[in-house]
């Protein structure tokens, strides 16, 4: 992780498991998002699919345009706790779900003609703009289970799909195809776009490019971005959008865990107050080793590193499915019951996809504010539990 990128808080004094995100690094992301929008003119969602930790929506308006959402509740949220717009877009509305739509939302985006037909009415009833989602037919996904444009894809309309007729009353299109990739790979999706849906990109006030643009990672081309979304605006005289969720909190959030216990079977293995199935589950799905603090993923470890880096350990959740496994990790000492662990970039994701399977309480959620005080906004307990079944 980046040395710039390390917790500021006093780590010590977590009562764990506690996700901790910290508003400095959070600001970090955000500065490098709002100089995208100067230099381009563009607007920029954050995605609530990713994140929506809105205890910290306050110091996030000042830098987005809005939110993205997926799900009558998502934006309720994002219209009642951020404000600005609020941009929808899922794979199907019920009737219902457009009435609570219209009540909360800007715009909202269409997965087929066929939705469009049935409540574009209902939208422009009460001044929201209609969009329709596109499938270019290409993607670099590195993972195929997260790839929006594979064959049979549910998501967006192909090309020989496309209903040119069906456009009156369409503001724009929105395509998604990345997945925490750089520029590169966006330029190749938008000459698919281009490719496919080019007649059509002039005829429409804005084109959302989705989420999945990894702005706030170190390396990424932040030149080519810019220059990509101003020869596309010059192109088609187009407002672009852009809907990043990863890149808004990437490495701006901690998931702190204590070591409840130490067990041997042919190797060490700490068992930890927290679990990958409960609250990580991006670890076991993706599926991905995440990074601690102070310590080596144990894969990655040269032979140097071993030299410093000794002692190893698996590192294990508190449920009983057996493969409740985070990864397996070299330590500089010993741990302890009691010791701390520090797992990075978990404010995206993980936060949102948290369960309480098998009665685990989910992590409190703390901010550490810029001006260093740590404050804990949410403790959760046993009605957390209870009250989701009945």
């Amino acid at each position: 992780m980046e040395t710039n990128r390390l917790p500021k808080f006093n780590f010590r004094e977590i009562k764990t498991p506690s996700f901790v995100i910290d508003e400095g690094l959070l600001e970090k992301n955000l500065e490098i998002l709002d100089q995208v929008k100067k230099r381009t003119g563009a607007k920029i969602l954050i995605a609530l699919k990713a994140y929506s930790a809105f205890s910290t929506f306050p110091l996030i308006r000042k830098y987005l345009d809005g939110t993205c959402a997926s799900s009558p509740f998502e934006a309720r949220l994002g219209h009642e706790e951020f404000g600005k717009e609020v941009v929808v877009a899922a794979p199907a509305y019920t009737k219902e779900h457009i009435t609570e739509l219209v009540k909360h939302s800007t715009c909202i985006i269409f997965n087929s003609f066929s939705q469009l037909k049935a409540f574009k009415d209902t939208a422009l009833k009460h001044n929201i703009e209609c969009g329709i989602r596109i499938n270019p037919e290409y993607s670099e996904s590195p993972v195929e289970f997260y790839n929006p444009c594979a064959p049979c894809s549910r998501l967006g309309i192909t090309i020989k799909n496309f209903e040119e007729r069906s456009l009156e009353g369409v503001a724009g299109l929105h395509f998604h195809a990345l997945c925490e990739q750089g520029a590169d790979a966006l330029q190749r999706i938008l000459e698919a776009v281009e490719k496919k849906f080019g007649k059509y990109l002039d005829k429409v006030k804005w084109v959302n490019f989705g989420g999945g643009h990894h702005i706030t990672k170190e390396g990424y081309d932040v030149d080519l971005l810019c220059k990509l979304i101003n020869d596309f605006k010059e192109r088609y005289n187009v407002q672009v959008y852009l809907e990043p969720g990863e890149a808004v909190a990437l490495n701006a959030g901690f998931l702190v865990a204590s070591v409840v216990d130490i067990i041997h079977n042919d190797m060490d293995i700490a068992i930890l107050d927290t679990s990958a199935e409960t609250h990580m589950p991006d670890v076991l799905s993706m599926p991905y080793t995440p990074e601690v603090i102070w310590a080596k993923i144990a894969s990655k470890c040269t032979e140097e590193d071993k030299k410093h880096f000794s002692h190893v350990y698996r590192l294990g959740g508190l449920t009983c499915l057996a493969g409740d496994v985070i990864g397996d990790y070299a330590f500089p000492e010993k741990l302890s019951v009691g010791s701390k662990i520090i797992f990075t970039d978990m404010a995206i994701y993980s936060m949102v996809k948290t369960t309480t399977f098998n009665g685990i309480n989910l992590p409190s959620i703390a901010i550490h504010r810029k001006d260093g005080k740590l404050e804990v906004v949410k403790e959760f307990g046993y009605e957390d539990f209870k009250e989701r079944l009945s």
